[in-house]
């Protein structure tokens, strides 16, 4: 990505703000204004001093006081009007890139970092409102300020002001070429930010597993090699700002000092006189804190173009499942679930899914059995569209569910999983996931299904008991129950259970199991199950291998033809 390009991404944030933009800068216009009114002031200060002309001091003195106050309320107004532009500007493009992050599929998420997008979310966004705020309230007001006071130095005495403009030149060549320098090694120090940042995530959510394996020394070890890496960018970074500082303040103080020599000559030949040179000094001091200003603004604008790319670099992902043009609802249906020629692959060439045929009538409970890797799990994960299929179409109701809206096609499917993860926030919020708005009743209603009820109030404080992030303070089966509850609270016509109960006790598979007979009723359900006796009453049991149905039939009948699912039965049987 082009670096000139990086900060033009920017506009469509900045024109929502476009009005509280121009009034910080008639504030800044302002600001900017009583610059060289303070260089004057300087100048006729000196002058009354040398007469020994009190009054006129005293008289000074009061403009001072008011353009002092003049000049502190306009940057007051830059200052807020701009910082409050950019708090905006930031929230609007972290809401853009959270959203945009929200409608990618599940397969870009399998491979992201969830540490580097975490940091592009917080710590990139944040630099880059740091950076427009900047712009806005330091480099333009500094910029302006340079041209103002230049402006009032070629008033006072042009020879001199050319002098100091044969050095700007040089100054600015250094300023760009120190500024390239620290966006690759500012590009570099982000990315070691990212890593640590996504380390630290995988470790903290697999503590249990780090600790299990007495792999602290391990982890500390990766953790060190990625924290000295980091380190040794920023510290590049940190090099080339501490000699761009040097280098450039050499610069400007022997630029002073052959204005001062220039100075003398100019009095001695009575081209500028005593009082006038003060003022010429007091606007030449004027122009070093904006010239500071503006290197380092352009050191922060260099950082903060390697978060833009990496921030827009983000929206141009395009997500890998699209709906269609003209999609509408799926408006409510009968349950009836058709596969028809479906094959699918993550990789090209490694099919997972090979021609699959069946349908599932309204109320029918379909039992999926197979060895692991069959392509179970892949294949449900097909009908709410987390995958598209590679070939063949999926039908409900008799409608390809890819001319449907996907919030309207997955409103009506309901999932439980084996690993089924809570959020932070009450038992209540977590049941009735998805929605603002929501009565306590319904969501008692729901728990009472699924056998979470009892459990729930006799927490400390019943439904607004809080669960903890990912619900760690909760049983496997209790937060099982509550998959179930938030599964039935939608009323889906469609359900999916993937190995819903393999992970339990014998005694929370009982309460389980018997919540999942109770939300089936009515509903057309997948059931995916390793144990067979979970899938015994199914309707149909389809058994899979190497992404292919071989066999399809009830229990009995399966059982009957004696081919995988009796020779699966037979071993699990012998086993228990």
């Amino acid at each position: 990505m082009k670096s000139r390009s990086s900060y033009w991404q920017l506009v469509p944030f900045l024109r929502p703000q476009a009005t509280t933009i121009f009034l910080a800068f008639i504030c800044t216009l302002g600001f900017t204004f009583f610059w060289p009114v303070l260089a004057w002031l300087a100048g006729r200060m000196a002058k009354y001093i040398g007469e020994g002309n009190v009054d006129a001091l005293a008289s000074l003195a009061g403009v001072a006081a008011v353009v002092f106050f003049l000049r502190g309320a306009s940057q007051y107004g830059q200052d807020s009007l701009m910082a409050n532009a950019a708090l905006k500007i930031s929230l609007a493009l972290r809401r853009k890139v959270y959203a945009h992050l929200q409608t990618l599929s599940l397969s870009y998420f399998e491979t992201a970092k969830t540490g580097d997008l975490a940091y592009r979310l917080t710590e990139d966004v944040d630099r880059i409102g740091e950076v427009v705020n900047k712009f806005f309230h330091d480099f333009i007001p500094s910029a302006l300020q340079l041209i103002v006071v230049f402006g009032y130095m070629f008033f006072v005495n042009w020879r001199l002001t050319i002098a100091v403009i044969i050095i700007a030149p040089l100054l600015g060549v250094l300023v760009g070429y120190f500024g390239e320098l620290l966006l690759k090694y500012s590009r570099r120090s982000q990315q070691g930010i990212s890593n640590i940042a996504s380390l630290l995530t995988e470790v903290f959510g697999g503590i249990r597993v780090v600790q299990a394996f007495a792999a602290e020394d391990y982890q500390t070890r990766l953790f060190a090699e990625e924290a000295e890496h980091n380190r040794k960018a920023q510290f590049l970074a940190e090099k080339v700002k501490a000699l761009q500082y040097v280098v450039v303040g050499f610069l400007q103080a022997m630029g002073v000092v052959f204005l001062f020599f220039l100075a003398g000559w100019q009095i001695s030949e009575k081209r500028l006189t005593g009082p006038d040179f003060v003022s010429y000094v007091a606007a030449v001091a004027m122009l070093i804190d904006p010239i500071a200003h503006i290197t380092s603004n352009y050191n922060q604008f260099k950082q903060g173009q390697a978060s833009i790319d990496r921030i827009f670099e983000l929206l141009t992902i395009k997500p890998a499942i699209v709906e269609a043009l003209d999609a509408s609802p799926l408006g409510e249906i009968t349950g009836k679930v058709e596969y028809r020629g479906v094959s699918f692959a993550y990789n090209s060439d490694r099919p997972v899914l090979k021609n699959i045929d069946f349908i599932a009538h309204p109320g029918e409970m379909i039992a999926l059995v197979g060895p692991s890797g069959a392509g179970k799990t892949t294949l449900v994960n097909l009908l709410p569209r987390f995958y598209d299929p590679t070939g063949g179409r999926i039908f409900i109701d008799g409608v390809d569910i890819k001319s449907v809206t996907i919030k309207s096609l997955r409103q009506q499917i309901g999932m439980v999983l084996q690993e089924n993860v809570l959020f932070s926030g009450t038992i209540a919020q977590n049941i009735a996931f998805g929605q603002f708005d929501f009565e306590l009743e319904d969501v008692e209603r729901a728990a009472k299904i699924a056998n979470a009820h009892q459990f729930i109030i006799e927490q400390s404080q019943g439904y607004y008991t809080y669960v903890g992030e990912r619900g760690v303070n909760l049983s496997g089966g209790q937060r099982q129950r509550i998959a179930i509850a938030r599964a039935v609270l939608s009323n889906p016509r469609i359900l999916i259970l993937d190995e819903a109960t393999s992970a339990l006790d014998s005694e929370s598979e009982s309460l389980v199991q018997e919540a999942l007979e109770r939300i089936m009723e009515g509903r057309t359900v997948f059931v995916i199950a390793h144990r067979l006796a979970t899938v015994r009453r199914a309707d149909r049991i389809i058994v899979l291998e190497q992404g292919e149905i071989i066999e399809s039939g009830s229990h009995e009948e399966l059982l009957a033809h004696n081919g995988r699912y009796a020779h699966f039965h037979a071993q699990q049987f012998q086993i228990q």
